[in-house]
């Protein structure tokens, strides 16, 4: 662990660079017996401890990040103009590292206070949502939840969190037949069944290629007091499904206003796990305190679901060797071949990542973010892995498959379940994601300070020195059954997460 007046962290004896814990001039001294900065190294940004030769494999986190474009002598920095990313090429080992340590016995497991509704799970919050089927029926959408929520229409419903509206760019001009029109279906009946959720209303404009009644057949879902459904062509017009709409909304109110909160066994939280707006800090003090706290979620009966397949790229032996059984871990494998596929046939690459912003706050390989990205994982063996937006059935670690866009990664992890989201970022990432509250994790005091109205928990200490990794975790499991019970996040404060629904496109629009 850091102390406060070492310049630099060296993350693990046999690496070749340590990340600056505050700028260092060129010339300064590092901390590091002989080691003196041949250049600026900004905040977050590596410095090679030793000489590396042109093509040689660098290592942070006791693992490759890349290779050596040119020659970098000790003290140099370490990034985009002399480091590259290198094809992953792990041997896989398969299920050796399942030990699942530290299960607590029932009776000694947390509670939570939450909504219970049967077989449909457990809710950390109580909205009412309307799903689209298209973008024709998103501004009708949007107006009646509008209408609710800004204009006294929830007055008296106290316990009613919301109306959300949950609209969308697709639905039409696609294929029924392909992984879009899948993703997107998968993705709306998670929503219509999601426990955070005590009524849904469906609306469709009538003519779409994304019918209403293909998704409630296929699915097995059932209209009656909880689910309704109507399109804006079989009212007669957007005026008249504004008024059937709002009404069928009135009629639900007092039912899900009569909801209450009850004690709930933590196996009823089903934890996102997500990073964005990432920097040289993430792998270091937010992702790693989120996986002890991941660890803690399991260990007490929960789930916890990582994402982003593009960003564990050159980091799944890590997971491979935590799957529970060798099919979990082949089917990791297959979807990261998928993804090869998928990026080949677009003309892209996995690399793409990582972004503008990670790149400026101290990343420069996507193997060296995906190093960082898997510590929210944690520790515990790998259960399952599901496709973007399946529903999440098994406790414990999972995986969901997803893009590395954050809003496209969350919404399939809340379409699978998720009740609460766990979100670190060292730029400052701001996103809410109704209807599940989102908590905002920041790796560095710096950005936590600049941006507190909109930061939940800083892990800048582990950084500093003043902190640890455990005791950071432990506050962040905390919050977690906090929020999970009624406590707001500052998103939610400030009423954020009307515009995070964003499901997967996947293939041609016609």
């Amino acid at each position: 662990m850091p102390s406060s007046d070492t310049p630099v962290i060296l993350l693990n004896t046999i690496d070749d660079v340590a990340v600056a814990r505050v700028m260092i001039r060129a010339g300064g001294l590092t901390g590091i017996e002989g080691l003196v900065a041949v250049d600026q190294i900004p905040r977050g940004h590596k410095i090679a401890i030793r000489d590396i030769a042109a093509g040689e494999e660098v290592r942070k986190f006791g693992q490759p990040i890349g290779v050596a474009t040119i020659f970098i002598p000790q003290g140099s920095h370490v990034h985009l103009h002399n480091l590259a990313v290198v094809e992953s090429a792990h041997r896989h080992q398969f299920s050796v590292d399942i030990e699942e340590t530290g299960m607590l016995p029932l009776d000694q497991r947390r509670t939570f206070m939450g909504f219970d509704r049967g077989a449909g799970g457990v809710g950390t919050r109580n909205f009412i949502g309307i799903v689209t089927t298209v973008n024709c029926s998103a501004t009708v959408s949007k107006y009646i939840a509008t209408h609710f929520n800004r204009t006294g229409g929830l007055e008296g419903f106290g316990n009613v969190d919301g109306i959300v509206a949950l609209t969308h760019g697709g639905g039409c001009a696609i294929n029924t037949k392909t992984e879009g029109y899948r993703y997107l279906t998968r993705t709306l009946q998670g929503y219509a069944r999601h426990p955070n959720f005590g009524g849904i209303l469906m609306i469709g404009l009538g003519c779409e290629t994304n019918q209403i009644a293909p998704i409630l057949e296929h699915y097995k879902l059932e209209e009656g007091k909880r689910l309704r459904t109507m399109t804006i062509q079989g009212l007669g017009g957007t005026r008249k499904t504004i008024e059937a709409a709002s009404e069928m909304i009135r009629d639900m109110l007092p039912e899900v206003n009569s909801a209450n909160r009850t004690k709930q066994p933590l196996s009823g939280l089903k934890v996102a796990l997500e990073c964005g707006g990432s920097d040289g800090y993430s792998g270091i003090s937010a992702n790693p305190a989120l996986g002890y706290a991941s660890d803690l979620v399991v260990r007490n009966g929960g789930t916890s679901v990582l994402a982003e397949t593009p960003e564990i790229y050159g980091a799944e032996h890590l997971l491979t060797r935590r799957a529970a059984t060798p099919a979990v871990a082949e089917k990791l494998l297959s979807r990261i071949d998928w993804w090869r596929d998928y990026t080949a046939r677009n003309g892209a690459e996995l690399n793409n990542n990582p972004s503008h912003g990670n790149k400026l706050g101290g990343l420069t390989t996507i193997l060296e973010k995906s190093l960082g990205a898997v510590a929210k994982g944690g520790t515990m063996p790998l259960k399952a892995v599901y496709e973007y937006a399946e529903i999440v059935d098994e406790p414990g670690f999972v995986f969901m498959d997803t893009p590395g866009y954050d809003p496209v990664a969350v919404t399939g992890q809340v379409a699978g379940g998720c009740n609460v989201i766990c979100f670190t970022t060292g730029r400052g990432s701001v996103s809410g994601f109704k209807p599940a509250p989102c908590i905002k994790i920041a790796t560095n005091t710096e950005m936590y300070e600049h941006m507190q109205e909109d930061m939940d928990i800083n892990c800048g200490g582990i950084v500093t020195g003043d902190d640890t990794i455990e005791a950071a975790g432990e506050r962040i499991f905390e919050d977690i059954i906090a929020v999970a019970s009624g406590k707001k996040t500052l998103s939610e404060v400030y009423d954020y997460g009307d515009n995070e629904f964003v499901p997967w496109q996947v293939g041609a629009v016609t």
